[in-house]
C-alpha cells in the first residue's frame, strides 16, 4: 500500500505571535516529514499605529493559502487563539471536498482549532462565548495603547505551564504588539460549516477558559457541523508548552 502523502500545514498564529514563536511545534513537525509554514499576520508589522487588522489579516491569509490549493495542495489549516478567528473568516469555499465537486484538485482537508475561536458569522473575539457580564475584562487582560497597538497584561499567564521560566521568557521576547481592534471586528465567513474541524481544547487555559472553548464547538455543532475534540493539560500555548501532545493531535487526523 503506498503511503500516503502528508497535507502541507499552515499555522494562522494568535495575536502577539510571528513565525518566530511556533518555531518549536514547526521543528516537531518538519521532524515528522510535514511541510510547515508559517505566514506573518500584517496585524503584528510593527508599524506604530498599526495600519492591519482582521479584514488586512483575513485578504492576507485567504491570498496565502488560495495560492497552495490552486497549485493542487492539501492544506490543513492549524489555526491558534486569535488564528481561528482569521481562519473562519477568510477560508470559506476552500475545502477539499468543495472544490473535488467541481474537479478541482487541492483543498484544505481540516481546520484545526488550537484554543481559538471559532465564532458564528456577525460575532467578535469580545463576544464569542463570552458572557455579558464578562465583556469588561478586556482592559484587564490586555493592555492597549492610545495608538490601538496592545499587549498581553500577563504574557506568563497566557503561555502557562509546562517548561522552564528561561524556556518560557524565550518565547516570551518572540511576541510582538498587535492591533486591538480585531478584538471588536465581526466575522463575515465561517469557513468550518463546510470544511472538517477539529478542536483541540486547553483545560488550563488561562485566557480562554475551557468552557468558552466548549462554546465555540457547541454552537458548531448545534448547525449539524461535527467537530472532532481533543484536550491537553495545559494553557493557551501549547505549540510550546505541550509540543509532542499538539503533533500527535495532527498525526492522528491527517487524511
Amino acid at each position: 500500500m503506498a503511503a500516503r502523502t502528508k497535507p502541507t500545514l499552515v499555522i494562522v498564529s494568535g495575536g502577539w505571535h510571528v513565525p518566530e514563536s511556533y518555531e518549536k511545534l514547526t521543528a516537531a513537525l518538519q521532524s515528522d516529514g510535514y511541510e510547515v509554514l508559517v505566514p506573518r499576520l500584517p496585524s503584528t508589522a510593527p508599524v506604530r499605529p498599526p495600519n492591519a487588522d482582521l479584514s488586512t489579516d483575513t485578504e492576507f491569509i485567504r491570498s496565502f493559502v488560495e495560492n497552495l490549493v490552486e497549485n493542487g495542495q492539501v492544506v490543513m489549516a492549524i489555526m491558534h487563539s486569535y488564528g481561528g478567528q482569521v481562519g473562519t473568516n477568510a477560508l470559506y469555499g476552500l475545502g477539499v471536498k468543495a472544490r473535488s465537486a467541481l474537479g478541482i484538485e487541492g483543498g484544505i482537508s481540516h481546520l484545526v482549532y488550537v484554543t481559538a475561536s471559532a465564532g458564528l458569522e456577525g460575532s467578535s473575539l469580545e463576544t464569542i462565548g463570552v458572557a455579558e457580564d464578562d465583556q469588561d475584562v478586556v482592559p484587564l487582560v490586555f493592555d492597549i495603547a492610545e495608538d490601538g497597538s496592545c499587549l498581553s497584561r500577563d504574557f506568563r499567564a497566557l503561555v502557562g505551564p509546562g517548561c522552564s521560566d528561561a524556556e518560557t521568557d524565550a518565547y516570551i521576547s518572540t511576541l510582538v504588539r498587535w492591533n486591538s481592534r480585531g478584538l471588536w471586528q465581526p466575522l463575515q465567513h465561517c469557513a468550518w460549516r463546510d470544511i472538517p474541524v477539529v478542536y483541540i481544547y486547553t483545560a488550563a487555559d488561562m485566557m480562554l477558559p475551557l468552557e468558552h472553548q466548549k462554546t465555540f464547538v457547541e454552537n458548531m455543532e448545534k448547525t449539524g457541523v461535527k467537530v472532532q475534540t481533543f484536550e491537553l493539560a495545559t494553557g493557551h500555548c501549547p505549540n510550546f508548552t505541550a509540543t509532542e501532545e499538539v503533533v500527535r493531535v495532527i498525526n492522528a487526523v491527517t487524511p
